[in-house]
């Protein structure tokens, strides 16, 4: 099966990217794979796997390989005296804004591009973390209790301490901070408005366990991940949730009861059908007390969360091979017609 990796984007979560498409080249190569890098202006390449590695992007050598442009239901390259289409299926691996703000998606579903990964609106409810907990309220989910703050607006905050200080609309850990006491907060609110102008503020939570589940739906039916209980210390900084990215060897499954795997799946179900059909997408759950809360959305994770399948190469042929059909709208100009018949002209 042919696949196209389109990786990059203008974000903070760039280098991510990169690292992702790289471990995905080895975890894919059963698949006839081609490489599509957005830089940073936006402008597309069409990367030779042999130079997947990291310095190509860091020394600028990407800028040497063909660019693309886009048509109906294909990148394209135009040589002096010819014209090659990328017509594969895409897998949207660029992370953050662009890949997981519904910029990427807008652009191939305009272009009659098939792709694996979030749609639009999926991309809406899960990049602003203000809007996941609108989602998990609106699907009777539960989540941890929150206050949202604004740059441009003084609020002050009403919870307790210790806190979580969060920037709405980035993952990978980016301008989060564990604040215990009121002298830190100045600090903490100064560095994630670096990132965003809009923040949230949540309780940490002492004794909670985490639980991350990765899942897709092909052919109507849902098709979960093992479940993995993270190692962390107080909370997975950017550093350790990255040096853990490139990972690529499946992890242990948690050791928990077959309830509980049946609940957090359950509760993952709520979240997909109906929102993020085309997508694998990975959720942060923390238990506490016996109850289950929606942590966070990963609409692309990591690397795909290769490392939580058993068959990740299958799974993703599986999803390629399932993903939603657009119904393509006839223009009749029927109503036109109508109106010039009327008037005699």
């Amino acid at each position: 099966m042919k696949l196209t990796i389109l990786f990059g984007g203008a974000s903070f979560e760039h280098e991510i990217s990169i690292v992702s498409a790289i471990t995905l080249k080895d975890k894919l190569s059963k698949f006839d794979l081609s490489f599509i890098f957005c830089d940073g202006d936006h402008l597309f390449y069409n990367i030779d796997s042999s130079k997947m590695k990291a310095t190509t992007f860091s020394s600028g050598e990407h800028k040497k390989m063909p660019q693309l442009t886009l048509t109906n239901g294909a990148f394209v390259q135009k040589n002096m005296f010819s014209t090659i289409e990328l017509r594969n299926v895409v897998l949207n691996l660029i992370h953050g804004a662009d890949g997981e703000d519904g910029t990427i998606s807008s652009l191939l579903d305009f272009h009659a591009i098939k792709y694996v990964g979030p749609r639009t609106n999926a991309s809406v409810f899960s990049f602003d973390k203000r809007y996941t907990k609108y989602l998990c309220k609106a699907r009777n989910v539960q989540s941890v209790q929150y206050e949202a703050l604004s740059k441009n607006e003084h609020q002050n905050i009403s919870m307790p301490y210790p806190i979580i200080v969060k920037p709405a609309s980035l993952g990978s850990s980016i301008g989060v901070s564990v604040v215990k006491e009121e002298n830190d907060l100045d600090y903490a609110l100064d560095s994630a408005f670096e990132y965003d102008a809009n923040i949230i503020v949540e309780p940490f939570l002492e004794g909670v366990k985490e639980y991350n589940l990765a899942g897709y739906m092909a052919n109507d039916k849902m098709r979960f991940s093992i479940v993995e209980e993270p190692q962390k210390d107080e909370f997975l900084d950017f550093e350790k949730k990255y040096m853990d990215f490139s990972r690529s060897e499946q992890v242990l499954k948690a050791d928990i009861s077959e309830e509980l795997v049946l609940k957090l799946q359950s509760t993952f179900e709520k979240i997909y059908r109906g929102m993020f059909e085309g997508a694998l997408i990975r959720c942060d759950f923390f238990v506490l007390n016996n109850a289950i809360y929606l942590n966070e959305i990963n609409p692309i994770p990591g690397s795909m969360a290769n490392y939580l399948f058993k068959d990740f190469a299958t799974s993703i042929e599986e999803l390629a091979s399932s993903l939603p059909v657009s119904k393509k709208i006839k223009i009749s100009y029927d109503y036109i017609h109508s109106i010039s018949s009327a008037k005699g002209k």
